[in-house]
Protein backbone atom coordinates (compact mmCIF):
# COMPACT_ATOMS: atom_id res chain seq x y z
CA UNK A 1 0.00 0.00 0.00
CA UNK A 2 1.48 3.34 -1.03
CA UNK A 3 0.92 6.21 1.35
CA UNK A 4 0.07 9.67 -0.03
CA UNK A 5 3.12 11.07 1.78
CA UNK A 6 5.31 8.89 -0.42
CA UNK A 7 3.65 10.19 -3.58
CA UNK A 8 3.77 13.84 -2.56
CA UNK A 9 7.31 13.36 -1.24
CA UNK A 10 8.56 11.99 -4.56
CA UNK A 11 6.77 14.81 -6.41
CA UNK A 12 8.26 17.44 -4.08
CA UNK A 13 11.71 15.88 -4.41
CA UNK A 14 11.47 15.87 -8.21
CA UNK A 15 10.18 19.44 -8.26
CA UNK A 16 13.06 20.49 -6.01
CA UNK A 17 15.61 18.81 -8.27
CA UNK A 18 14.16 20.57 -11.29
CA UNK A 19 14.02 23.95 -9.53
CA UNK A 20 17.61 23.50 -8.30
CA UNK A 21 18.83 22.55 -11.78
CA UNK A 22 17.03 25.50 -13.35
CA UNK A 23 18.54 27.76 -10.69
CA UNK A 24 22.00 26.37 -11.46
CA UNK A 25 21.53 26.85 -15.20
CA UNK A 26 20.18 30.38 -14.93
CA UNK A 27 22.57 31.42 -12.17
CA UNK A 28 19.73 32.06 -9.73
CA UNK A 29 21.09 31.23 -6.30
CA UNK A 30 17.66 31.65 -4.75
CA UNK A 31 16.06 29.05 -7.04
CA UNK A 32 19.04 26.75 -6.55
CA UNK A 33 18.85 26.92 -2.74
CA UNK A 34 15.04 26.71 -2.66
CA UNK A 35 15.19 23.74 -5.01
CA UNK A 36 17.66 21.91 -2.81
CA UNK A 37 15.50 22.64 0.26
CA UNK A 38 12.38 21.34 -1.54
CA UNK A 39 14.32 18.27 -2.60
CA UNK A 40 15.35 17.50 0.99
CA UNK A 41 11.81 18.17 2.22
CA UNK A 42 10.48 15.75 -0.41
CA UNK A 43 12.99 13.08 0.59
CA UNK A 44 11.97 13.44 4.24
CA UNK A 45 8.28 13.26 3.35
CA UNK A 46 8.88 10.16 1.21
CA UNK A 47 10.82 8.50 4.05
CA UNK A 48 8.01 9.41 6.43
CA UNK A 49 5.50 7.72 4.09
CA UNK A 50 7.70 4.63 3.83
CA UNK A 51 7.95 4.43 7.62
CA UNK A 52 4.20 4.86 7.95
CA UNK A 53 3.58 2.07 5.42
CA UNK A 54 6.04 -0.20 7.23
CA UNK A 55 4.32 0.39 10.58
CA UNK A 56 0.87 -0.29 9.11
CA UNK A 57 2.11 -3.49 7.47
CA UNK A 58 3.86 -4.61 10.68
CA UNK A 59 0.75 -3.92 12.77
CA UNK A 60 -1.40 -5.87 10.34
CA UNK A 61 1.02 -8.81 10.28
CA UNK A 62 1.23 -8.76 14.08
CA UNK A 63 -2.56 -8.68 14.40
CA UNK A 64 -2.92 -11.62 12.02
CA UNK A 65 -0.20 -13.64 13.78
CA UNK A 66 -1.77 -13.05 17.21
CA UNK A 67 -5.21 -13.99 15.95
CA UNK A 68 -3.74 -17.25 14.63
CA UNK A 69 -1.95 -18.02 17.93
CA UNK A 70 -4.62 -16.75 20.34
CA UNK A 71 -7.58 -18.34 18.67
CA UNK A 72 -11.11 -17.03 19.19
CA UNK A 73 -10.80 -16.54 22.95
CA UNK A 74 -7.31 -14.97 23.33
CA UNK A 75 -8.60 -11.83 25.06
CA UNK A 76 -5.54 -11.18 27.20
CA UNK A 77 -3.13 -11.50 24.29
CA UNK A 78 -5.35 -9.32 22.12
CA UNK A 79 -5.50 -6.67 24.87
CA UNK A 80 -1.70 -6.61 25.10
CA UNK A 81 -1.45 -6.34 21.34
CA UNK A 82 -3.83 -3.36 21.42
CA UNK A 83 -1.64 -1.74 24.06
CA UNK A 84 1.44 -2.34 21.93
CA UNK A 85 -0.33 -0.95 18.87
CA UNK A 86 -1.34 2.17 20.81
CA UNK A 87 2.23 2.64 22.01
CA UNK A 88 3.49 2.19 18.44
CA UNK A 89 0.93 4.72 17.21
CA UNK A 90 2.09 7.27 19.79
CA UNK A 91 5.72 6.68 18.85
CA UNK A 92 4.82 7.05 15.22
CA UNK A 93 3.06 10.38 15.87
CA UNK A 94 6.06 11.69 17.83
CA UNK A 95 8.38 10.62 15.01
CA UNK A 96 6.13 12.31 12.46
CA UNK A 97 6.22 15.58 14.39
CA UNK A 98 10.00 15.36 14.77
CA UNK A 99 10.56 14.71 11.06
CA UNK A 100 8.25 17.52 10.02
CA UNK A 101 9.90 19.94 12.46
CA UNK A 102 13.36 18.94 11.26
CA UNK A 103 12.35 19.46 7.62
CA UNK A 104 10.80 22.83 8.42
CA UNK A 105 13.91 23.93 10.35
CA UNK A 106 16.22 22.78 7.53
CA UNK A 107 14.18 24.74 5.00
CA UNK A 108 14.16 27.84 7.23
CA UNK A 109 17.92 27.57 7.82
CA UNK A 110 18.57 27.27 4.07
CA UNK A 111 16.39 30.31 3.41
CA UNK A 112 18.17 32.32 6.12
CA UNK A 113 21.57 31.30 4.76
CA UNK A 114 20.54 32.39 1.27
CA UNK A 115 19.34 35.77 2.57
CA UNK A 116 22.53 36.29 4.59
CA UNK A 117 24.78 35.44 1.65
CA UNK A 118 22.82 37.83 -0.57
CA UNK A 119 23.14 40.62 1.97
CA UNK A 120 26.90 40.08 2.31
CA UNK A 121 27.36 40.01 -1.46
CA UNK A 122 25.43 43.23 -1.91
CA UNK A 123 27.37 44.91 0.90
CA UNK A 124 30.68 43.70 -0.53
CA UNK A 125 29.70 44.86 -4.01
CA UNK A 126 28.84 48.33 -2.71
CA UNK A 127 32.16 48.52 -0.85
CA UNK A 128 34.15 47.48 -3.92
CA UNK A 129 32.27 50.02 -6.04
CA UNK A 130 32.98 52.72 -3.45
CA UNK A 131 36.69 51.87 -3.27
CA UNK A 132 37.04 51.79 -7.07
CA UNK A 133 35.33 55.18 -7.35
CA UNK A 134 37.53 56.56 -4.58
CA UNK A 135 40.82 55.17 -5.99
CA UNK A 136 40.37 54.48 -9.74
CA UNK A 137 44.08 54.31 -10.62
CA UNK A 138 44.86 51.89 -7.78
CA UNK A 139 41.88 49.74 -8.79
CA UNK A 140 43.08 49.68 -12.39
CA UNK A 141 46.59 48.65 -11.30
CA UNK A 142 45.22 45.97 -8.96
CA UNK A 143 43.03 44.59 -11.76
CA UNK A 144 46.02 44.55 -14.12
CA UNK A 145 48.24 42.71 -11.64
CA UNK A 146 45.45 40.26 -10.88
CA UNK A 147 44.95 39.58 -14.59
CA UNK A 148 48.68 39.14 -15.12
CA UNK A 149 48.86 36.75 -12.15
CA UNK A 150 45.96 34.68 -13.41
CA UNK A 151 47.60 34.56 -16.85
CA UNK A 152 50.79 33.26 -15.30
CA UNK A 153 48.92 30.60 -13.36
CA UNK A 154 47.03 29.46 -16.43
CA UNK A 155 49.83 29.46 -18.98
CA UNK A 156 52.90 29.20 -16.76
CA UNK A 157 56.19 30.89 -17.45
CA UNK A 158 58.00 30.28 -20.73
Amino acid sequence: MVDTYRITGVAEELGGKIQGAVGDLTGSNRNSVEGRAREVHGEVENLYGQAKDAIVEAASATRNAIDDVAGPDGREIKARVREAQNAAGETYERAERSVRNAAREAYDDAEDAYDNVGNHLRRGGREVTHQVAKHPVAALLAAGFLGYGIGLLIHGRD
